[in-house]
């Protein structure tokens, strides 16, 4: 019998929103926003280009390749991510990070020319009360900025993606006022960022159907971009709330690195849209794409991370083992998969793993011995098993070839 047979899905009973009519894109923010965690570690550039090839490979559309007005060394960086691009031929865009100041942007626009591929300047400023009285901020001359600096690019060639800073915290009329003048100075792009994690998911849809019908009314051809962070836990389902208020384009970072406690998951968001059937990108090779990423930023992944953590999809409670071994033994490994799991372990290029530890019963002992080639024999089974009962944790794998 099908997955679907099996399992009554109440996801989709009354659902919020079906699957979205138009595509959604990704933007991937691991090489430089990601950077920003005081945790992480600068990967060297050949580890910021296999990044981007596995970026590409998972039809991640485009990627924030750096900050080339930071100068030196990162600049260099930024130039050779963009040359990767163009030598290999990869279908993924880049973009870089700028403040709203030509400074920032002329950078950006001479590694364009010398590498030969246009680079979205993602302009960005703030938005929030809070951040104009803390800087002493006046909304004049946050609008001459935005004009000045988004219409320099636009005269250089370059696209561009208008960011606002802390937009889930600012006030309706300055959000119309920085958007309104940033797509009238070229922008074709504009960004709505939860910079702070402070959103939930009805705050997330609201402020990005705002901004969809500040669009709207300006009959432009504007892609519209949402940029979360996860300082309430809420990345992954903001994001999808921000989809559903219109946003055509979401960010994120490999495993959440970021500023304080991170980015929307890339990986985590990936995963869910695909399971949800709105996007239907290859995701074989998320995982390694999470482990380059965790190495290169000399990163841990939590054991319970999801889906990519040790944990995720590996038992050794009797009980739970018991109906995962009792699915393989049908033949069945799809049903093995979802048995005891909500996520379908081999969409991902994992599978399950039964443990033998003191909550395991004797079926996780045998079926460990026979997957490891090893004869089930009634003595070598209990000699483990006791062994089991009396540890205080899952044994390794060492210590049960000693025991057979």
């Amino acid at each position: 019998m099908s997955a679907d047979e099996l399992i009554y899905d109440w996801n989709q009973i009354e659902p919020r929103t079906l699957a979205p009519k138009r595509r959604i894109s990704f933007d991937d923010e691991t090489l430089r926003d990601g950077l920003q965690s005081p945790s992480v570690c600068e990967p060297p550039v050949e580890k910021k280009i296999e990044l981007l090839h596995l970026m590409d490979a998972l039809g991640i559309d485009t990627a924030d390749i750096g900050l080339p007005g930071a100068g030196g060394t990162h600049a260099a960086g930024v130039e050779r991510l963009a040359r990767e691009i163009v030598d290999k031929k990869l279908r993924i865009r880049p973009n870089c990070a700028a403040r709203t100041h030509a400074n920032d942007i002329k950078p950006i626009v001479e590694i364009s020319q010398r590498a030969g591929i246009a680079i979205e300047a993602c302009t960005f400023i703030g938005s929030s009360p809070i951040r104009f009285y803390a800087e002493d901020w006046t909304l004049d001359k946050l609008l001459k900025l935005t004009e000045d600096a988004v219409t320099f690019a636009v005269k250089e060639g370059l696209p561009v993606m208008y960011v606002t800073e802390d937009t889930t915290r600012a006030a309706p009329e300055t959000i119309r006022a920085l958007y309104t003048t940033a797509i009238r100075a070229g922008a074709r792009a504009v960004c709505v960022c939860d910079t702070v994690g402070h959103a939930t998911p009805d705050g997330a849809r609201s402020v990005v159907s705002f901004v969809k019908k500040i669009i709207e009314s300006e009959a432009e051809q504007v892609r519209l971009d949402w940029h979360g962070h996860q300082d309430r836990g809420l990345g992954v389902i903001n994001s999808i709330a921000a989809i559903e208020g219109g946003a055509d384009q979401v960010h994120g970072s490999a495993l959440g690195v970021g500023e304080r406690v991170g980015n929307t998951p890339m990986d985590q968001l990936l995963v869910n849209l695909k399971l949800m059937g709105w996007i239907d990108n290859d995701l074989s090779r998320l995982g390694e794409y999470c482990n380059v990423a965790a190495q290169s930023c000399g990163w841990t992944i939590p054991y319970n991370y999801p889906v990519f953590g040790r944990d995720a999809f590996r038992t050794a409670t009797g009980v739970h083992a018991a109906a995962v071994i009792k699915s393989y033994r049908k033949g069945d490994s799809e049903l093995a998969d979802m048995v005891y799991s909500g996520v379908p372990a081999h969409l991902f290029g994992l599978k399950q793993k039964i443990e033998i530890g003191p909550m395991s019963g004797k079926s996780n002992v045998i079926f460990w011995l026979e997957t490891h080639g090893l004869d089930p024999d009634e003595e070598r089974v209990s000699r483990i098993y006791e062994r089991a009962k009396q540890s205080t944790g899952v044994l390794e794998e060492d210590e049960i070839m000693q025991l057979v």
